[in-house]
């Protein structure tokens, strides 16, 4: 009975629109949803994200359709209680449902991020490989994975099941028989745990036997951290969706700093210069993986907040996540050659490069006005009529309450009056 309701309530509220596979829901969702698996966008009408979002939600919903994730939509203005029993506390909010397990989306509002995320969510944990030719598909298909090879027991496995849990929503993760994956690489360890990513794998470290009969916690920790450090390609690309989980890797960011048109073009000469860095860091990945997490954006602004003023293009900058410290390079850019990079790299390391900014007080209000003041240019520049507009009525009204505050005083005040003075007769 529950089944039939529930297709009769995505019918009546499906779009008008056969092509569009969006379902628009209402506050009997909260009474329907079940053990079904959804993707939903809690939006507000009026919400300029919101409706940029919206053609790419519908293809995410055409991406998704045929599978078992329902894609649905809230007005959050309408159904307020479906908004309350959520949580929603902005706009849009993606969130992925089933029954009563629910995980809030993090990343780019793009339509290959969000339906990877949601297929990984829609998937157990951790998919089993069945096969060689199997395994040669994956690699194929992604670009970073993790996989566990060996028999599914004992402390190794626990802490492995465990991770691939909490870092689902960004990474897969896969179970592998040891003589399919001998293979495809010869196995270090056994059981042992690999990295795909780049081209290459990587083991993990397994901990000696004697540490791991002392004390457990030691898998547990040293292998949170391995996945911490390598679940990001070697030179990704930083954005505004992934910058936070960045700053979890407890390591230093290396950001290359270039413009990206709307259409994904960059300059020859910013492009030359990503290059360079790139190389560097591929001919030195042994000496610089443990303390660096390189990567490359193609927003300036982004690296801008973060240094606090307004950088070259292109530039090299470097952030201590734990401090929020970071370095600049003292040449020019365009001075910079891979020599010189390496010599940069070396000495942050060192702790001899020039140090700024920081996470004190002080810096963290000077952040503040430093993005304030770039929003409102931002703004000006893009409609100066509009920001004169938004900005000059308010303060006109409020200089005007201050006057006639500040002059009641004075226009009310009682005249003095002086007393007349009387000459004194002899």
């Amino acid at each position: 009975m529950d089944a039939m309701r529930l297709l009769v309530f995505m019918t009546v509220l499906a779009l008008s629109n056969s092509a569009n596979r969006v379902l628009e829901l209402s506050d009997r969702f909260l009474e329907l949803r079940g053990e079904s698996s959804w993707l939903i966008m809690f939006y507000a009408p009026w919400c300029g994200h919101c409706k940029k979002l919206d053609p790419v939600w519908n293809h995410v919903a055409h991406a998704l359709y045929g599978t078992e994730i329902r894609v649905g939509r809230v007005d959050c203005t309408r159904f307020t209680a479906v908004a309350t029993e959520f949580n929603i506390k902005g706009f849009p909010t993606i969130m992925y449902l089933k029954g009563d397990t629910k995980h809030t989306y993090t990343g780019d509002r793009a339509k290959e991020d969000i339906v990877g995320y949601a297929v990984r969510m829609a998937a157990p944990p951790i998919q089993h490989i069945a096969s060689f030719h199997h395994l040669k598909d994956i690699i194929a298909q992604e670009d970073l994975f993790f996989v566990y090879a060996g028999e599914k027991e004992g402390p190794l496995w626990d802490a492995y099941s465990e991770l691939a849990n909490i870092y689902r929503p960004f990474n897969y993760f896969y179970s592998i028989d040891a003589g399919c994956m001998a293979e495809q690489t010869e196995l270090e360890y056994n059981p042992a745990i690999l990295v795909f990513k780049d081209g290459l794998n990587y083991f993990f470290p397994v901990p000696d036997e004697s540490e791991i009969a002392e004390n457990l916690t030691v898998v547990n920790t040293s292998l949170a951290d391995w996945i911490n450090h390598e679940r990001f390609p070697l030179f990704t690309k930083i954005t505004h969706g992934n910058l936070h989980q960045l700053w979890k890797i407890n390591k230093f960011l290396a950001i290359t700093v270039v413009k990206e048109s709307k259409i994904g073009t960059i300059t020859t000469d910013e492009d030359a210069f990503k290059d360079m860095v790139e190389s560097v860091i591929k001919n030195n990945r042994e000496k610089y993986h443990k303390h660096y997490q390189f990567g490359w954006t193609g927003t300036p602004d982004l690296a801008n907040s973060i240094a606090m003023e307004r950088l070259q293009l292109p530039s090299l900058l470097v952030v201590n996540s734990s401090t929020m410290h970071h370095h600049l390079p003292e040449d020019p850019p365009h001075h910079l050659t891979p020599a010189a990079i390496e010599m940069f790299l070396d000495s942050v390391i060192a702790e001899t490069a020039p140090t700024y900014g920081g996470d004190t007080w002080p810096v963290r209000f000077y952040r503040i006005y430093y993005n304030a003041r770039t929003s409102l240019e931002e703004m000006w520049q893009g409609n100066p009529v509009l920001t004169a507009v938004l900005f000059g009525l308010p303060l006109g009204f409020l200089s005007l309450i201050c006057y006639s505050i500040w002059c009641s005083d004075i226009m009310d005040a009682d005249e003095e009056e002086e007393e007349p003075q009387h000459e004194k007769k002899d």
